[in-house]
């Protein structure tokens, strides 16, 4: 069969690396794809928002399965428009997809249908807005609505920072239309965990769990990015958690999803809390995460293809994805600067040296080929995936492969699975 992977990132590379891999594959399409994703799949040059293009492009070429990777074309509905055209696609429909698209939506559904968040306000006036979060403790989060590419959110340790946060987002308009309406919402403590479940509108299989690293510093400091690094799996949630996060949030989002009208088939992802109070939703997307992607799928034993199939025909029931006992950790490589401004174009080396290294894997996020040189071409470069017996390997391997590469103003966490590490004692 022919598949078209939607994207350029590093969690588009995880998904042509896992899905080049079925038996069942023939052809592997990424649109626009990147320098490294070239490798494994012929890349086309339609930008992944480009929903035209891409439908005409998937019924020319005989495309037999398209997989969604980023939120922006999912919530502006490619999906809607390939099932229009009788094209098979894996993903929610541009309605489902508002479980990420509005954060106002996610949070006032799953208000009405009992599922676990914390306590939060909605504002679509600045001064109200100022005049709440005055009367508030810190700390508390500030969160654009709308699409923010990972950096709409702001856990704000001080009312001067908080006050900040919103003006950027309802006055500056640091994310255009997505900060018309803003959520502020109570600040929960306790270690987040990333769990993906594939979705067919009715039925759900889990993902082995993992845990995400946003902000841009070590010891979680610094402002939020798309993900610093991943691993996989998370020691604190183990066996009981994870049924409490499937039967408590998970499968009641799906009916709730149902309920509302919208029914939810593709990957539906939370990120939760462990907190005193159990577990608690932080948000969904509408997507495979990234980097949670990256250690996520090279631990997938199951043919990813079967399931993003059975997932995208309404065939989930009664099917199972079994998972490697290995560990897999996830170190991101990212542009000086990022995520605030950076620059491209800086050489890239070593990439054959850490490739050659055993257990690991090097996901492109950002990359681009000048003659023979590889160059950093975003903010987010690099994916590192490191994979052990334990944890303790995973980690050593993925900062091995690190440590070979090198690129004018790289920066990355050295603190990736401490916390795992951690808890273990």
């Amino acid at each position: 069969m022919r598949v078209l992977v939607i994207g350029s990132g590093g969690r588009e590379h995880a998904l042509v690396w896992k899905i080049a891999r079925s038996p069942r594959v023939s052809k592997v399409f990424c649109a626009p794809g990147n320098a490294g994703i070239a490798r494994q799949a012929a890349c086309v040059s339609i930008d992944a928002t480009d929903i035209a293009a891409l439908a005409e492009f998937a019924q020319g070429n005989r495309v037999d399965l398209t997989v969604v990777g980023p939120e922006a074309p999912l919530v502006a509905g490619i999906c809607d428009e390939f099932r229009r055209r009788g094209l098979r696609i894996f993903g929610p429909g541009k309605a489902a997809a508002a479980i990420e698209g509005s954060k106002v939506f996610a949070k006032t559904l799953m208000a009405r249908h009992g599922i676990p968040i914390g306590a939060f306000e909605v504002f679509d006036d600045y001064g109200r807005a100022r005049d709440y979060l005055r009367a508030q403790p810190p700390p508390i989060v500030v969160k654009a609505d709308g699409l923010a590419a990972g950096k709409g959110v702001t856990v704000a340790r001080s009312l001067d920072e908080a006050e900040a946060a919103l003006h950027a987002i309802m006055v500056e308009r640091a994310f255009g239309d997505a900060g018309n309406q803003v959520i502020i919402e109570e600040c929960l403590s306790g270690q987040e965990v990333s769990l993906m479940v594939f979705a067919d509108g009715e039925d759900l299989v889990p993902m082995a769990a993992s845990q995400d690293h946003k902000p841009v510093f070590d010891g979680d400091r610094g402002p939020n990015t798309g993900g610093m690094g991943c691993y996989s799996p998370v020691p604190a949630m183990g066996d009981e958690l994870y049924q409490e996060a499937l039967e408590r949030i998970m499968r009641p989002t799906l009916r709730a999803m149902a309920a509302e009208g919208c029914p939810y088939s593709g990957v539906l992802y939370g990120g939760l809390i462990i907190t005193e109070r159990g577990l608690q939703v932080l948000e969904f997307n509408c997507r495979f995460g990234d980097p949670e992607s990256q250690p996520v799928l090279p631990r997938m034993t199951t043919d990813l293809v079967e399931m993003l199939e059975a997932a995208a025909d309404g065939r989930l029931d009664g099917a199972s994805c079994e998972w490697s006992e290995q560990a897999a950790v996830c170190v991101v490589m990212a542009s000086g600067g990022y995520p605030g401004d950076y620059e491209k174009g800086k050489e890239i080396t070593g990439l054959d040296e850490a490739e050659r290294m055993d257990g690991v894997i090097v996901f492109h996020a950002a990359t681009q080929r000048d003659d023979a040189r590889w160059l950093t071409n975003g903010g987010r470069v690099l994916g590192v995936t490191g994979l052990g017996d334990t944890l303790r390997p995973a980690i050593d391997r993925a900062y091995q492969g690190a440590g070979a590469i090198h690129f004018e103003g790289a920066h990355y966490r050295r603190d990736i699975g401490q916390k795992a590490l951690a808890g273990a004692h």
